[in-house]
C-alpha cells in the first residue's frame, strides 16, 4: 500500500513543493515587476537623472546576470539548487530594501548588479529544480504552468507599484518588493533541495554543450519575442488603433489561458517539432504584422506570435533538458537562460537598426525571417535523436 502510494505521488506534477516553488517564483518577479515601474520614475525624478540614467540603472541588471548563470548552474549541479535560490531570493530582498535608501544614481546601478548576481542565481536553480521535481515526461506541461509565475508577476508588478508609489513614495514601493521576496525566501523552505541523489557526482561544467543547437533556436524565438514587445505598440497607434495596449492584452491573454489550455498537451508532440512549429507561427505572425495596415491584421498578428510564444518556451526547454542527465541540469539551465538576456537585449537592439533604415514594419519583416530561418534550424535538429551526455565516471 504504502509503496503503491508513493509511486503514485512520484507521477503527480501539481504536489506542495511544485506550488510551493510557483509561488516562491511569482513573489520573486513581482517584485521584479516593481522595479520595471518605479525604478525610471525613481531615477528621473528623486534621483534627478536622465533617461539616459534610467536606461543604464535598468540595463546594468542585465550584464551581472548574463555573466554569472554559468557559474550559477555550475554551483547548482555541484552544490544545489536550495542554497542559490534562497540565496538569490535573500540577495534581491536585500539589494531592494537597499534601493529604498539609495540617494545617488552610481548607488543604485550598484545595486542593480547585485540584482543580476541574485537573478542568475534565483532563476538557474530554479529552472533545475523544476526540472527535478517533474515527473518523466511531463516537462513540457510543468514548464507552462510554471512559466505563468513570471507571467503573472512582471504584469502584477507595475499596478502593485504604482499603488505603493501613491500610497508611501518610492521607498515603500522598494521596501515592499524586498517583502515579496522575503516571502519567496520562506516559500522556498517548503521546497527544500531538489536534487537527485543521484546528481552528487556533477562535473562542475559552465556550459552544457548539447544544450547549445537547441538553445540557438530558443535565442531565436527570444529575439522575435523582444522584436515583438518593443515595436507593437508603436505599430499599433501608426495604424489607427484607438486603444494602443490592445495587441499587449491579446498578447498576454493568448499566452496566459493558451498555457493554461494546452500544457497536458504539449508533452505529446516531439519537443524539437514543436519548437519549430511554435517558431514558424511566430515568424508568420510578424510577417503579417510587417503587412498589417489595418488596426484588425495588427490584432491578428499579435495573436499569432503569441500563439506560438504559447509553446516555444515550454518545447524549447524541454528539449534542453533532455540533453541533461539529472547531474547537468543546472548548467543545462544556464545555458538556456544565457539565451533569454541575450535576445531581450539584442534583439530589440538590432530590430531598432533596422527600423530606424526601413520603419517599424521593416524590422517585423526582418525578424520574421529571421524567426523562419530558427524553425528550419530547429526541425533539422529534431531529425537527430538527442540523448542526455554520459554522466562523469567515478
Amino acid at each position: 500500500m504504502t509503496a503503491t502510494a508513493n509511486v503514485l505521488d512520484s507521477q503527480r506534477l501539481v504536489t506542495r513543493r511544485f506550488v510551493a516553488l510557483a509561488t516562491a517564483e511569482l513573489a520573486y518577479f513581482t517584485a521584479d515587476g516593481v522595479a520595471i515601474l518605479a525604478l525610471p520614475l525613481h531615477v528621473t525624478g528623486p534621483l534627478g537623472s536622465s533617461e539616459r540614467g534610467a536606461g543604464l540603472a535598468f540595463g546594468a541588471f542585465a550584464v551581472t546576470a548574463l555573466l554569472l548563470r554559468p557559474l550559477a548552474g555550475r554551483l547548482a549541479d555541484l552544490r544545489g539548487r536550495r542554497p542559490l535560490m534562497t540565496g538569490g531570493a535573500a540577495l534581491a530582498a536585500l539589494a531592494y530594501a537597499a534601493t529604498a535608501y539609495a540617494d545617488s544614481l552610481a548607488l543604485v546601478v550598484l545595486l542593480r548588479l547585485v540584482l543580476g548576481v541574485a537573478e542568475a542565481a534565483f532563476f538557474v536553480a530554479a529552472m533545475a529544480a523544476l526540472a527535478d521535481l517533474t515527473p518523466e515526461g511531463r516537462l513540457g506541461e510543468a514548464l507552462s504552468y510554471n512559466s505563468l509565475g513570471l507571467y503573472v508577476g512582471l504584469a502584477a508588478g507595475p499596478p502593485l507599484a504604482e499603488l505603493l508609489v501613491a500610497t508611501g513614495g518610492f521607498r515603500v514601493a522598494w521596501l515592499g518588493a524586498a517583502l515579496l521576496n522575503v516571502a519567496a525566501v520562506a516559500l522556498l523552505r517548503l521546497v527544500g533541495e531538489t536534487r537527485p541523489p543521484s546528481a552528487h557526482e556533477a562535473d562542475g561544467t559552465l556550459v552544457h554543450r548539447p544544450a547549445l543547437a537547441p538553445a540557438l533556436g530558443f535565442l531565436v524565438s527570444i529575439v522575435a519575442m523582444g522584436t515583438f514587445l518593443a515595436f507593437i505598440t508603436l505599430h499599433a497607434q501608426d495604424v489607427g488603433l484607438a486603444g494602443t495596449s490592445l495587441p499587449m492584452v491579446v498578447y498576454g491573454t493568448t499566452v496566459v489561458f493558451g498555457r493554461l489550455a494546452c500544457g497536458r498537451f504539449i508533452d505529446r508532440v516531439r519537443p524539437l517539432v514543436l519548437a519549430s512549429g511554435a517558431l514558424a507561427a511566430m515568424g508568420g505572425g510578424l510577417l503579417v504584422l510587417a503587412l498589417a495596415t489595418t488596426p484588425t491584421a495588427v490584432l491578428v498578428g499579435s495573436a499569432m506570435t503569441a500563439a506560438g510564444v504559447v509553446f516555444s518556451t515550454p518545447a524549447f526547454f524541454s528539449a534542453i533538458f533532455a540533453t541533461a542527465a539529472p547531474e547537468q541540469r543546472g548548467a543545462a539551465s544556464a545555458t538556456a537562460s544565457m539565451a533569454l538576456d541575450l535576445g531581450l537585449a539584442g534583439g530589440p537592439v538590432a530590430a531598432g537598426l533596422v527600423a530606424e533604415r526601413h520603419g517599424i514594419a521593416g524590422a517585423f519583416a526582418a525578424a520574421a525571417i529571421v524567426t523562419c530561418a530558427g524553425a528550419g534550424w530547429t526541425l533539422s535538429l529534431a531529425r537527430r535523436r538527442v540523448r542526455p551526455s554520459p554522466a562523469p565516471r567515478a
